[in-house]
Formats: C-alpha cells, structure tokens, sequence
C-alpha cells in the first residue's frame, strides 16, 4: 500500500506541479485495482490492468523527473550542451571547444540578428548556475546584448560592442585604448555610474590567428541609492569585422578572492567571428515571416 500510495502522488503531481499536461494520466480515480478476487480470469485481468498501471505510472513518473532536471539547469537550456554547441560552430566551419572547466556551459549566440546590427558570433562559458540574457528583438531591430551572471551577488559577464571602426593589430594598442574602451562597456548607463577607474594589467595572447587583449581593470561603482561599490574585473578585447569587441567580466571587490578564477576563465574562453554570418542573419530574418 505505501508503494501504490507513493506513485499515485507522482502521478497526481504532473499536474499539480505545473508540468506540462500528460494525456491519459492514471489517477486514483480512473484506474482501480482489485487486489481481492477469487475468480482466476478476474486475477488475470486484474494483474494485466495492475502492470498496464505502473507501466503508466512509471512513464509519468519519468516525466516528472524530466521536467525537474530540464526546469533545474537555465543556463544550458539557452547555452546548451557542449555537443550542441560544437556542432553550430561546426556548421559555421569555427573551431570547436575542446574542455571546459568544470561546473561550466558553453554559450554560442548571433549577437546582430536585427537589421540595425551586423552580426558576430559570440562564443564565451560561463558558470553553469548564471542566468544567461539575449538580445530583444522588435520591428525597429535588435536592442540589448548577450550577458550572464549570478545578479543577485554582483557577478556577470557581459558582451560590448564599439562600433566605431576596425582596429589592426589589437595587442599593439596603447593601454589607453584598452582602458578607454572597458570605460565605455562600464558606463552604458551614463559616465556618472564610475569614478576611480584604472588598468592594473595587460597580457595579449592569440586564439586561431585573432589577437585578443586580457585586461585587468578595477574600478568603484556609484549607486543610484548613494553607495559606492569598489569593483574588480577582466575583460577580453579583441577587433573583428568592422568594430571593436569585448567581454567584460566583473565581480565586487570582497568576492574577488573568490570568483577571480572564474572571472578569468569567462574571460579567456572570449571568441569573436564576424566572417559568412550574413547568411544566418537572412535565415533569422526568414524565419519571422
């Protein structure tokens, strides 16, 4: 009895739990069992309908527990898993991610799928338990960007763009660049959200011929309640297409101890691509209509 007792509340939790609907759900209601009959046909009868029972049962029970799994991980719901998201990159004919550090989801998103932008492949990983946002898109174009982060706790990761020209030879930039460039991914908002801004270190490095700049920033965030909110971060900078772009990755400084390695593990997995994504584009823009 606690083991019919037990599957009939799975069963009955399908619904109660907001899952989506299951046709033909068992319920204590619709299906009886008659443990107690003498007649040899009706026991058959009755233990063909027993095992048709938990036959059901187990199949909604399977799909509860799917449905907690697939509610219980966000993040890859969007990023996907390493094989999905190897095989888009594939399918653009972009090398594919090798390893991921452990507790990681690879991201790959087309940031530029309005007709206002144009598009580049966005590829970065990020703690599997961040929330993950994209882009909006409307009938004026797209509007936003691609961010992750652990919001409540001031941890993200988040995706700029300069649209203000190509730039050769990134890793050969002065530091004034670079810092001039973190500046304007910080302050979106306005140039009055910042003070105390500085660029603590510089280490260029080279992923399949495309030069990217680590960048190791701090600065001291000013809140619209009047608190000030000492920051430290890395950022990747790389040019590619016709813009500059970067990932810029950021936590307080009392976490800093803390998230520095996966700060800094967000910041080099940073890939850019801006060649054949025309055609993606038109495929999205099809694919609304």
């Amino acid at each position: 009895m606690k083991t019919f007792f037990t599957l009939s509340l799975l069963v009955t939790s399908t619904c109660t739990w907001g899952f989506s609907p299951i046709a033909n759900t068992p319920t204590l209601s619709s299906t009886q069992l008659n443990l107690s009959n003498d007649n040899g046909d009706d026991d058959a009868a009755a233990a063909a309908s027993r095992r048709s029972f938990f036959g059901k049962v187990a199949s909604s029970a399977a799909l509860v527990v799917g449905g907690i799994s697939s509610l219980s991980s966000p993040a890859n719901a969007i990023g996907g898993g390493l094989k999905k998201v190897n095989a888009k990159l594939q399918g653009y004919g972009l090398p594919q991610i090798q390893t991921l550090p452990d507790n990681f989801s690879p991201l790959v998103e087309i940031w530029g799928k309005g007709s206002n932008r144009d598009p580049l492949l966005v590829q970065f990983s990020h703690p599997i338990d961040w929330v993950v946002t994209l882009p909006s898109q409307d009938v004026n174009g797209e509007d936003g960007t691609i961010q992750a982060g652990e919001y409540a706790k001031g941890d993200t990761a988040t995706f700029y763009v300069l649209e203000n020209g190509r730039v050769e030879n990134i890793n050969e930039q002065p530091k004034d660049f670079f810092k001039n460039a973190v500046i304007k991914a910080i302050s979106q908002k306005g140039d009055s959200i910042y003070q105390d801004f500085k660029v603590t270190k510089l280490v260029p490095k080279t992923e399949n011929g495309q030069e990217y700049m680590i960048v190791d920033f701090k600065y001291t965030l000013l809140t619209g309640a009047g608190f000030e909110v000492d920051r430290v971060g890395v950022s990747s900078v790389t040019s590619t297409g016709k813009a500059v772009e970067l990932l810029w990755t950021a936590s307080t400084r009392q976490r800093y101890k803390k998230t520095e390695e996966q700060l800094r593990n967000i910041a080099d997995s940073f890939r850019c691509y801006a060649d054949g994504l025309d055609l993606a584009k038109l495929e999205y823009q099809l694919d609304k209509y």
